[in-house]
């Protein structure tokens, strides 16, 4: 299980057009706008399964 006090610095890096209409959702969903926009999120295991599903479109690094 991840770290309560960890955050990871999440950057959109790639469109969402032409992929899956659930990937555009999970992007969405984690707060992100634009894109080259940079996120902190907290480092949990439900943060991380969404990364999962969009690993292709962020970048991901940990704090």
């Amino acid at each position: 299980m991840a770290n309560k006090d960890k955050k990871l610095k999440v950057t959109w890096v790639k469109s969402c057009i032409g992929y899956n209409n659930k990937q555009a959702l999970i992007i969405e969903a984690l707060g992100f706008k634009k894109l080259g926009q940079t996120r902190l999120l907290p480092d949990n295991d439900s943060i991380r399964g969404s990364l999962h599903h969009i690993a292709h479109l962020v970048k991901v690094e940990e704090n």
